[in-house]
């Protein structure tokens, strides 16, 4: 089974181990909640976070995801597997790893009564060998979606990146590149780290928007609204778009080999992707 592609804006993080917030995040207004078996939960922690997802039931509304831990893939991905569960977000992705939670996606899927292949994988790159070999982490089975930890990837290049992280901007120029070259969606954005500063996560999610992103990751119910108008498209970016689907729609039902706009652009398939693009950034995908 070919899994739905996520068209989420917005993914924000919850402690597994904090059953309390699952329900204030997916009324917070986001598109995606993380439920999180990895760095948001301490050591001793670990156990009964897998006990709160697992038993979790995934109500209608957001997407719902699970960030596994490769030091416990086997339980993670165990507890993970539910259903309405997405999918799963596989943090420091590699390729030998992706194809570990690929093997022991089948039988999780089977016992909770899942299509085979219906859980989806969102590849976190986070480390320099991940991203060295990011082309085939975005060809990795089930993968539809790539992110970025940054802090991660940082601390694992011994970069120390500025207050607008420039260092790592050739890092978000990879994971759109591959992503684009694999034909997944536009990759999700890092988290800002900086709360209480709307204007600082507003700016640089436009920033993220400039460089290829269409998604985010965030921490904090407050970041969701700040983030969902820093994505949106203007109404002339949104009409132009509208108006470039349709057209190349219509000129597809009819069979025809050309699709004009009414001031007379000529619509084509790299038009109309950018076109989707635009209307995924207004949560219209």
């Amino acid at each position: 089974m070919t899994p739905t592609v996520s068209a989420a804006r917005t993914y924000l993080y919850a402690p597994g181990d904090r059953p309390e917030r699952f329900a204030k995040a997916a009324a917070s207004g986001v598109d995606a909640v993380v439920l999180d078996l990895e760095d948001g939960v301490a050591p001793a922690g670990k156990e009964a976070a897998r006990l709160e997802v697992g038993r979790h039931d995934r109500p209608d509304g957001p997407e719902w995801w699970v960030r596994v831990d490769a030091r416990t893939l086997e339980k993670d991905v165990a507890a993970a597997v539910r259903p309405g569960t997405t999918g799963v977000v596989v943090p420091g992705a590699e390729p030998t790893l992706l194809a570990r939670v690929d093997d022991l996606l089948p039988a999780a899927e089977d016992r909770a009564g899942l299509p085979p292949g219906s859980v989806q994988v969102i590849g976190l790159l986070e480390t320099a060998h991940g991203l060295d070999e990011v082309a085939a982490v975005a060809r990795a089975p089930r993968v539809v979606r790539l992110g970025l930890g940054e802090a991660d990837l940082a601390a694992n290049l011994g970069i120390s990146p500025g207050a607008e992280r420039e260092e790592l901007w050739p890092a978000r120029f990879a994971v759109v590149l591959a992503s684009a070259a694999a034909g997944l969606a536009a990759p999700v954005g890092p988290v800002e780290t900086r709360l209480g500063d709307d204007d600082v996560l507003r700016r640089s999610t436009e920033r993220l928007v400039r460089q290829g992103f269409t998604g985010r990751t965030l921490i904090h119910p407050a970041q969701v609204a700040v983030v969902h108008m820093a994505l949106a498209p203007s109404a002339e970016e949104l009409a132009s778009a509208r108006e470039i689907v349709e057209v190349f729609d219509r000129a597809d039902r009819a069979g025809l080999g050309a699709a004009v706009t009414s001031d007379g652009r000529l619509v084509d398939l790299a038009v109309v992707r950018s076109a989707r693009r635009v209307l995924a950034r207004a949560g219209l995908a």
